[in-house]
């Protein structure tokens, strides 16, 4: 399997048409490709969680939505964008986290539909708990060890013996998750799982350093403690001994797999005979009798093992100060982006490039010039030239055009001399080509002609025959011969158009006359009648 699937992009674009950027980066680092999330979509997310008007709950339940899908890649990208999220983003979001009764509940995932499922779906399983186990922690002590302040006056070195004891096994236990996820380098065949184990792998040195400081702290305190004190403090420092073995065999497959041998740290333990002045120490407080070391000679192995886990501390921060200097490097890169500023003259090239886009959509020209500067739209062949439009006087002294193309090209030109301008002249929308404005000095009044309106075509009234009455060509009025009516026709065959009241360009319409015919005995009656009362 590898691309994006239909399925993420359909969710892609649904997230897009709803507005949800949260969901939708979710959506894009948590894709069926099997590689692991990419970065920009991971800042993202980060920059979310330092935004105030962001959910948290919001977020942190999206990721949780993905971890339910059934492919084993949408659910490890789930995990491996979390764990991203609770190293590197704001502490809001794990702080929610430890707050939930509830987190990832992966452990009896498996998927079998896919050719890798039950192998990776193990490690999935694994490391789901490891999430958990690092949002217990911060439930417990309301600090993320792998964040805390570390060295001499760091957070582990200055706690008290009570508070101490109670915190290291905190770390034992999340170190303990951590270290069970046990990937072999011939199972870090694909991008997904080698992103989770890299996010193990820098898990680990910083959650080991603050374990060692707290073992560091422990020893110095271990011969002035009481005797129930001191009986769990070697308990925690021989479970150190251990864990350390295994963190080394954890380190080995990180050199194994690629990672560069200077981000890992050189493992050293304090000498045997620390432990065995640790044991005699517990025996003299519970009464046995035993060879109890002089306070000269504890006191210089107590020496010598601090200064070996001292210098195992030193070597876990290497790993810090090369991030550090990488997000430096990064944010140089990304500050030397943004002072790269155009110019002026760009801005006005620019400007005036916007205000022609702008005409043209309001006024398209006849042609364009797609081969040619976007600055010059093409006239056809047929039509002329138009004249240059003419300039005015600013009163700075310099020759402005009266349209904004030119006004603007002119401006561009003083600044940039190089630069050449060929503007064609544009036509005015009023106006023609010699119109001049006529004002008149004086006004007269005085009685305009009245002309008759011209008439299109000879126009008489309709004759409509009522019962009794004569038609016009058989009978006069008021002794005034009446004219006969002519039929009016169509002057030329024309179509009719849509709208029977909207007139036809091109054709004269004439009204027909509908003229009756009389019998002629009907005819000399109705005449007989109609001069008698004209009469």
């Amino acid at each position: 399997m590898s691309g994006q699937s239909i399925t993420d992009r359909i969710a892609a674009a649904q997230h897009s048409m709803t507005g949800s950027a949260i969901s939708k980066a979710v959506c894009k680092a948590t894709t069926h490709e099997v590689s692991g999330p990419k970065k920009k979509h991971l800042d993202y997310l980060i920059h979310c969680t330092n935004e105030m008007n962001v959910s948290i709950p919001q977020l942190a339940d999206t990721l949780f939505e993905r971890t339910a899908n059934s492919s084993w890649v949408v659910v490890f990208k789930a995990l491996i964008t979390s764990h991203h999220l609770m190293m590197y983003g704001n502490e809001r979001l794990i702080q929610y986290l430890a707050s939930r009764n509830t987190l990832f509940n992966l452990n009896n995932f498996l998927d079998k539909g896919a050719l890798q499922g039950y192998d990776m779906s193990t490690f999935i399983r694994r490391y789901s708990r490891y999430l958990n186990e690092k949002a217990m922690s911060y439930r417990l002590v309301a600090v993320d060890f792998t964040k805390m302040k570390r060295g001499i006056d760091g957070v582990m070195r200055s706690m008290n013996t009570e508070k101490l004891i109670k915190t290291l096994p905190i770390i034992q236990n999340q170190l303990d998750a951590l270290l069970d996820f046990q990937a072999n380098p011939n199972e870090l065949t694909n991008g997904v799982i080698n992103s989770a184990f890299m996010l193990l792998f820098k898990d680990s040195i910083r959650l080991f350093a603050a374990y060692n400081e707290g073992v560091i702290n422990l020893l110095e305190k271990y011969f002035d403690m009481k005797k129930t004190q001191c009986k769990d403090a070697l308990d925690i420092y021989k479970k150190f001994l251990y864990r350390m073995t295994k963190l080394s065999e954890f380190l080995k497959v990180a050199e194994q797999v690629g990672i560069d041998q200077g981000d890992i740290p050189d493992l050293s333990q304090a000498p045997s005979s620390l432990l065995e002045a640790l044991e005699q120490h517990l025996a003299s407080l519970e009464g046995k009798k035993t060879k109890e070391l002089n306070a000269d000679t504890r006191a210089s192995t107590l020496s010598s093992a601090v200064s070996t886990l001292s210098t195992t501390g030193m070597s876990f921060s290497r790993m810090d100060e090369k991030e550090k200097q990488q997000a430096l490097e990064e944010e140089q890169a990304r500050l030397q982006a943004l002072k790269v500023t155009p110019s002026s003259a760009d801005l006005l090239i620019k400007c005036v490039f916007f205000f022609r886009l702008h005409a043209r959509v309001c006024f398209p020209p006849s042609g364009f010039d797609a081969l040619g500067d976007l600055l010059k739209p093409t006239m056809p062949a047929h039509a002329a030239p138009l004249p240059p439009p003419q300039m005015a006087i600013h009163h700075g002294g310099k020759l402005l055009a009266n349209d904004l193309d030119s006004s603007l090209a002119n401006l561009v030109g003083s600044e940039c001399p190089d630069m050449q301008w060929n503007q064609q002249g544009e036509k005015k929308l009023t106006g023609g080509h010699n119109w001049q404005n006529k004002t008149m000095s004086t006004t007269q009044w005085g009685p305009a002609p009245m002309a008759p309106a011209p008439l299109a075509f000879p126009m008489t009234p309709p004759q409509v025959p009522v019962y009794g009455m004569v038609p016009p060509q058989m009978g006069q009025m008021g002794g005034v011969p009446v004219m006969a009516a002519q039929p009016m026709m169509y002057n030329q065959p024309v179509l009719r158009p849509t709208n029977p009241f909207a007139p036809m360009p091109g054709a004269q319409v004439s009204y027909p006359v509908l003229v009756h015919s009389y019998a002629q005995n009907d005819t000399f009656a109705t005449e007989k009648v109609f001069n008698s009362d004209v009469s």
